[in-house]
């Protein structure tokens, strides 16, 4: 089959404008390549082939193709996977074919993929207590098992992604899609349900004020989850590109933009009725911060030290996108006693009193009418312009690009 695989030789890239920015020349070394490769091979009887349609760029497969993060190399989660990768964990896809003990589901069922290498893919009996609860992204269990270590579908060299023709998925890893829900709409379900355990598992207080920081796919989730569930909630978004600022707008966020962080802190203390403390040096602080929440999908130096001088004391910076690591003035964390806490991925989520996958919660809430994000979904590309779809979020100001999915259909 043919396959997008990181990890091989970089290949001569297309010549670049003398302008071009530093993630466009990063992805004309990359080292992925269109190959032809072994179709999947199953580790069990309950495992399943699934035929690619539409497979999603998460940010954090466009971070590692682009080479976006710091030359130290001291990243804890190269624990956690192996190489070489086909990447790719956004997924909707057709059942191909199914192992002997898949019997529920059959060929040509249309299907979300959960991307999660749990206990259960793993053969891991009894499953671990992270699992047990539906925190599957908090499994005790990547590196051991029938598999290769990883995280989830992509970063392990023995569950392929969706960045290829064909991907095997274990039957507790796939979701069916109702018949009135089209590809574009269904591909979205992963970056809503990241956006979804982030704020239900730190909900803003009624009628309170929240910051959305960066407006990608992720944010602009987080926005459609608040407006769908916390109507209440006053809302404000920090956003870099004028796309994604139309975008925040209609799902009803007032929106500032990001180029200066000391415009930031001023325009969102007075729309929060902050009081603005004003330092020896560096960037004045709100307190009393009128912030309750931070939904921080950038996760990088500057977008934290912000939100800590924006938040309430005692709110809290929910950290659910990650940068590379730097020095920011933290001293508002302590003095405020505000919880800084990390969101990753997403599992079995309560929403309105019932606990279901966080697919099932989408699904419900798109055929109810509640979400409709299919104006995220901005580009798709065949496989073989790999290049194109990752150079449209490598210059996203230009292009105009969110979400980028490639399309096998």
């Amino acid at each position: 089959m043919r396959a997008l695989v990181f990890g091989v030789e970089p290949e001569p890239g297309n010549a670049q404008e003398a302008d071009a920015g530093r993630l466009t020349r990063n992805l004309a070394a990359t080292p992925m390549g269109l190959r032809e490769i072994d179709g999947p091979s199953l580790p069990g009887d309950d495992w399943m082939v699934l035929r690619t349609r539409l497979c999603g760029i998460c940010g954090s497969d466009a971070k590692q193709v682009l080479m976006d993060y710091g030359d130290e190399g001291d990243n804890a989660m190269t624990a956690l996977i192996s190489f070489p990768q086909v990447l790719g964990h956004e997924v909707v896809a057709t059942v191909e074919s199914v192992g002997p003990a898949v019997t529920d589901i059959g060929p040509g069922r249309r299907v979300l993929l959960y991307p999660s290498l749990g206990c259960g893919p793993r053969g891991i009996d009894p499953v671990c207590p992270a699992c047990a609860a539906g925190d599957f992204s908090l499994c005790h269990h990547f590196t051991d098992g029938r598999l290769t270590a990883g995280i989830h579908t992509g970063n392990s060299s023995d569950a392929t992604g969706g960045f290829a023709e064909f991907l095997p998925a274990h039957r507790s890893m796939v979701v069916p899609v109702p018949d009135d829900v089209d590809d574009e709409v269904a591909v979205l379900a992963d970056p809503f349900s990241v956006a979804l355990h982030a704020v239900t598992r730190n909900p803003p207080p009624a009628d309170g004020a929240v910051v959305v920081y960066g407006t990608g796919a992720l944010g602009l989730s987080t926005l459609a989850v608040l407006a769908a569930l916390y109507p209440s909630v006053r809302v404000a978004a920090v956003v870099r590109w004028e796309a994604q600022a139309d975008l925040a707008t209609r799902l009803g966020a007032e929106v500032v933009d990001s180029d200066d962080p000391l415009t930031v802190v001023e325009t969102l203390s007075d729309w929060s009725g902050g009081r603005l403390q004003h330092p020896w040096g560096g960037l004045p602080f709100a307190h009393p911060g009128g912030v309750d929440v931070v939904y921080d999908t950038v996760g990088s130096a500057e977008t934290m030290e912000v939100a800590i001088r924006l938040l309430a004391s005692r709110g809290t910076l929910a950290q659910m996108g990650v940068s590379s690591p730097a020095r920011f003035e933290w001293t508002p964390w302590y003095f405020k006693e505000l919880r800084l806490v990390g969101s990753n991925a997403f599992g079995v989520e309560e929403v309105e009193g019932e606990r279901r996958h966080a697919f099932d919660h989408y699904l419900d809430l798109v055929g109810d009418g509640r979400v409709d994000l299919r104006a995220i979904l901005t580009h798709t590309f065949p496989l073989d312009e790999w290049r194109s779809a990752f150079g449209a979020l490598a210059d996203q100001g230009r292009s105009g690009a969110v979400k980028v999915a490639f399309d096998l259909r």
